[in-house]
């Protein structure tokens, strides 16, 4: 029985490890993709730089314009369906959307500092989600994407230091506009940056295959 099982056991190890090479073999073949879709990010992630003021407001006029738009269609969708347990519900919600698109793009400012808030907190935790992913592959490479993942952690510790140090100065919300388009720049170039050099280490391990 245990012979079974070891013998089972050695199966599935070689089933898996066919798989991952398989699996790497694909990724060699297709390196170009990621080499493109990093340069593109780090090519995004400069213009933002340069235009981080109106990045930021077009931002956020792009989000109410997305509300707005998702609200209104949602509450036509609610009148052709007729009446039904949901209608109150779903009425509700599309005027939700409606309110908080309208209210973004009326003062884009102060949404900017609401969306502030939100962009430490998704920083900090993709900052954390890819310092674990590192640290638990051990891929090629992973050495970048533990440092894209210490660079989005910082970024949202410093976002969040300038969240607390705006409101302890009593600094007005414009700024936020040109910080969101800065630090947006910042995290574009440095997740590009990752998938230029994933995409290099995979073509320099095809090369030595060879």
């Amino acid at each position: 029985m245990s012979t079974e099982s070891a013998a089972n056991s050695d199966s599935l190890t070689a089933a898996e490890v066919k798989c991952e090479r398989h699996e790497l073999h694909e990724l060699k073949s297709k390196w170009w993709c990621f080499l493109l879709l990093g340069v593109a990010l780090v090519l995004f992630g400069i213009f933002a730089l340069s235009m981080s003021f109106w990045i930021g407001l077009a931002q956020m006029f792009i989000i109410g314009a997305v509300l707005m738009i998702g609200g209104v269609v949602q509450l036509v969708t609610s009148f052709w369906a007729g009446k039904w347990s949901g209608t109150l519900l779903s009425l509700l919600v599309a005027i939700f959307y409606i309110a908080v698109g309208y209210l973004i793009i009326d003062n884009p400012a102060k949404a900017a500092a609401i969306f502030f808030v939100v962009t430490a907190a998704m920083l900090i935790v993709s900052g954390i989600f890819r310092i674990v992913v590192a640290l638990q592959t051990r891929s090629r490479d992973w050495g970048w994407t533990m440092l894209s993942g210490v660079v989005s952690l910082a970024l949202g510790v410093v976002i969040y230091r300038v969240i607390r140090y705006s409101q302890e100065h009593d600094q007005g919300p414009e700024k936020y506009l040109m910080l969101v388009g800065l630090f947006i720049g910042i995290e574009l170039i440095f997740n590009g940056w990752t998938w230029v050099m994933l995409s290099l280490g995979l073509r320099t391990s095809s090369d030595d295959e060879k």
